[in-house]
C-alpha cells in the first residue's frame, strides 16, 4: 500500500518561514522541511505543491529508473514559452534527435580549439580594469561567458552587440526565474515581450546571414549554428536551440565563476594555494595566446575548487519534471500530472552523504576521492546529463587561471545571499578588488 507524500506541520512551516526571512532564500526553508520530513515531502503552496525528492536514490529514480515516465516539457511554464522547442524542454525522440545534431560542436576533441577563445575573452573583458579596480565579478564574468559562448558555439563576435542586447538577455533570464508565475501560472507578463522580440530578431538575422554564407564555405561546419543549418532545420527551430544555449550555456558558467571567486576570496588559504598552482603551471602567462591542455591539466587543485563550488552552490539547483503516469517512490504515491522536483542543492548538502556539508573543502574532490553515485549532481546524470558539462568545466578553469595569473584578488563585500534566479546566483554580487600583477 502506498501513502500520500507528507507535508510539513504548522510548527515546521513557521520555522521554514523564519529561515526564509533570515537567509533570504527559499532553499533555507526547504532545508528546514527536509530535516523534519526526510527525503520525500510536498510543498503546500497555493497553486504550487510539488513533490520534492532528495538524495542519491531519488536522483537515480528521476534520472534513470523512471525517466521515461517523467516529462521535461510543461506547457504553462515560462521556460517552455521562452525556449519553445529548445532541446532543454523537449522529450523523447525530439530531444534525442536534437542532441545528436548539437553534440559534435561540444565534443571533447574540439575543446582544445576553444581554449584560445576562452583565454582571449578573459583578457578582453579585464583589459579596462587597469592596475587597480573594484569590480563586480558577477557582472564581469557574464561578459566573459557571453563572448566565449557566442564565438565558440556560433562563430560570432558578440562584442559589438553586447551592450545593446545586455538588458534584453537579463530580462529574458528574469522571465524564466521563479516569481509570482509559480503560484499564478497565467499571470499576464507583457513587460517581457519587447526584450524577447529583440533577441528573436537578433538570432533570426544571424541564422539568415549564416545561411547566405554557407554555400561559399569549403570546410565542413563544426560550430553549432552551422551544424543546425546544415541539417535543414527550420529557422525558428534553430532559434530555439540558439536561445537555449545562450541562456543555459552562459548563465550557468557565470554563476559558477562568481561563486568560485567568492569562495576563494572567503578562504585566503585556498586562494593562495590555487594562485601558487597556477603560477607553477603557467609561469609566464603574458607570452602566449592561451595555455596548452597539458598546462591546464596541471591544475588539479583549481579543478577541486570548481567541483566544491558546484557542490555548495550548484547553478542548476533543482530538476523539475511532470509525472506522466501514477508513480511510486519509497512507498509514496505520486499522481499523474504532479510536478516532481529533485533537489540537487539539498542532496549535495545532505549530512547523510557529505560530512560537515556546509564547509568549503576542496579536498573532498582530491584524486582518489569519489562521492557516492548520484550524491554530486551538478551536471545531472543518466542519459540526459548536461550536454555542455565538459565545456563548462574547462571554460571556468581557463577563466579562473587567467584571473589568478594576472590579478591579485581581494573580496571587499562578503555579505551576500543566494538568489534563486534562472540559476543560483550570489546577490548583490561578488565585489572584489583586482590589482594587476
Amino acid at each position: 500500500m502506498t501513502q500520500p507524500v507528507p507535508r510539513p506541520s504548522g510548527p515546521a512551516g513557521l520555522r521554514a518561514l523564519r529561515a526564509l526571512l533570515r537567509e533570504r532564500t527559499p532553499l533555507a526553508a526547504m532545508q528546514v522541511v527536509h530535516r523534519e520530513l526526510g527525503d520525500v515531502f510536498q510543498l503546500p503552496l497555493p497553486g504550487f505543491h510539488p513533490v520534492v525528492l532528495v538524495g542519491p536514490e531519488a536522483a537515480r529514480f528521476v534520472l534513470v529508473e523512471a525517466r521515461g515516465d517523467l516529462r521535461w516539457r510543461n506547457e504553462p511554464d515560462p521556460v517552455t514559452r521562452l525556449l519553445r522547442h529548445g532541446i532543454l524542454v523537449e522529450d523523447g525522440d525530439s530531444h534525442d534527435d536534437l542532441r545528436r545534431l548539437m553534440s559534435p560542436s561540444l565534443h571533447k576533441q574540439l575543446l582544445v580549439d576553444y581554449v584560445g577563445t576562452m583565454w582571449r575573452a578573459a583578457r578582453q573583458i579585464t583589459q579596462p580594469w587597469g592596475t587597480l579596480a573594484g569590480v563586480d565579478m558577477l557582472v564581469e564574468m557574464r561578459r566573459i561567458t557571453l563572448l566565449i559562448l557566442m564565438e565558440t558555439l556560433f562563430r560570432v563576435d558578440f562584442a559589438p552587440d553586447m551592450q545593446r542586447l545586455w538588458d534584453p538577455i537579463l530580462t529574458s533570464i528574469g522571465y524564466i526565474s521563479p516569481g509570482l508565475w509559480v503560484l499564478w501560472p497565467g499571470i499576464p507578463r507583457p513587460q517581457y515581450r519587447a526584450a524577447i522580440d529583440r533577441i528573436d530578431a537578433y538570432f533570426l538575422a544571424l541564422i539568415r546571414a549564416r545561411q547566405a554564407a554557407m554555400p561559399t564555405q569549403d570546410e565542413t561546419p563544426r560550430d553549432m549554428l552551422s551544424l543546425l543549418i546544415d541539417a535543414g532545420l527550420d529557422d525558428h527551430l534553430i532559434r530555439d536551440q540558439l536561445l537555449t544555449m545562450l541562456i543555459a550555456g552562459h548563465d550557468t558558467s557565470t554563476a559558477l565563476l562568481a561563486w568560485s571567486l567568492y569562495l576563494l576570496g572567503s578562504h585566503p588559504e585556498a586562494l593562495a594555494r590555487a594562485r601558487s598552482e597556477v603560477a607553477q603551471a603557467l609561469p609566464d602567462p603574458n607570452h602566449f595566446d592561451a595555455p596548452c591542455m597539458d598546462a591546464l591539466n596541471n591544475l588539479p587543485y583549481l579543478g577541486q575548487v570548481i567541483k566544491e563550488a558546484l557542490r555548495l552552490y550548484p547553478p542548476i539547483h533543482m530538476g523539475s519534471r511532470v509525472a506522466a503516469i501514477d508513480l511510486e517512490f519509497k512507498g509514496y504515491h505520486i499522481p499523474a500530472g504532479e510536478r516532481v522536483v529533485y533537489s540537487i542543492y539539498l542532496t549535495q548538502r545532505s549530512p547523510d552523504h557529505w560530512p560537515d556539508p556546509e564547509r568549503f573543502d576542496p579536498e573532498r574532490h582530491a584524486p582518489g576521492q569519489h562521492p557516492e553515485a548520484y550524491a554530486w549532481l551538478a551536471f545531472g546524470g543518466g542519459p540526459r546529463n548536461c550536454i555542455g558539462a565538459a565545456f563548462g568545466q574547462l571554460e571556468v578553469k581557463v577563466v579562473l587561471a587567467y584571473l589568478l595569473s594576472h590579478f591579485d584578488l581581494t573580496l571587499t563585500y562578503p555579505h551576500i545571499h543566494q538568489h534563486m534566479g534562472a540559476t543560483l546566483e550570489p546577490r548583490p554580487g561578488v565585489r572584489m578588488l583586482a590589482r594587476r600583477l
